[in-house]
């Protein structure tokens, strides 16, 4: 049965010589895997530059249950990219960005809320005139609302340690070596609460933006399941600094 559904592309893997299994976020299904043949042919039906990471699609696909891979009859980018692809930075970010995602939320059941979320920021991202260098460190403290492990509340004046385990702010040491000083839980809650169109005014140099984006790594290492390492954001530190 054919239903119409929009996608995030995750992770492309290659099937055959003109073939790939792409895994998307879609709307309707969740996390599903799609074989498409002949990706990698000159007039191919669904191309390859389609299939991008974070790349946004309208798409019509065919859903049996309790199957592994499905098929995809229609799929194309909606919105059209008009930056992404071209910048550098916003390239290196959103590479950064699927490799985050794709750990998280690989296990991900239907979310619609979650889907909106990731759909409308990364929109925005793209149609964004002015680059911010703290966009990724934004968007990832947001997604956390969304994973169910967002920080709790700000700091009030005696608790002058951030339990990164427990997501909260404490007045007392931490038995475990996973906290940070206040100052930098401030900083997560800052990012966790701005919205976008205002991130450029959160001031950091980058000598700090690394820091603070090593504490919501080690953040989601605690509190995601087999998240593992990530690679991609040593070649991010390198672009923006």
């Amino acid at each position: 049965m054919l239903h119409k559904t929009r996608g995030i592309v995750l992770r492309v893997t290659t099937y055959s010589e003109s073939s790939v299994v792409v895994q998307m976020f879609t709307e309707k299904f969740g996390i599903q895997s799609y074989l498409i043949n002949g990706v990698k042919k000159p007039k191919a039906k669904i191309p390859m530059n389609v299939l991008q990471p974070l790349h946004l699609l309208d798409m019509v696909v065919y859903y049996k249950q309790n199957t592994q891979i499905q098929r995809i009859a229609e799929a194309r980018a909606v919105p059209i990219f008009k930056s992404i692809p071209y910048e550098v930075i916003k390239n290196t970010i959103i590479q950064f960005l699927n490799e985050v995602l794709y750990k998280s939320i690989r296990q991900q059941h239907v979310d619609e809320q979650l889907f909106e979320y990731l759909y409308n920021a990364i929109s925005w991202f793209d149609e964004a005139d002015e680059l911010s260098v703290n966009f990724h460190l934004s968007f990832l403290m947001k997604l956390t609302r969304f994973l169910g492990f967002a920080p709790q509340a700000q700091a009030r004046v005696d608790q002058k340690y951030f339990d990164l385990q427990e997501g909260s702010f404490t007045p007392v040491v931490p038995v475990h070596p996973y906290f940070t000083a206040d100052v930098d839980g401030n900083s997560l809650m800052q990012l966790l609460n701005t919205p976008f169109e205002k991130i450029n005014e959160i001031k950091f140099s980058n000598t700090y933006r690394r820091v603070v984006l090593d504490k919501i790594l080690i953040y989601y290492q605690l509190h995601t399941a087999s998240f593992g390492q990530i690679k991609s954001h040593q070649i991010l530190e390198e672009v923006l600094s």
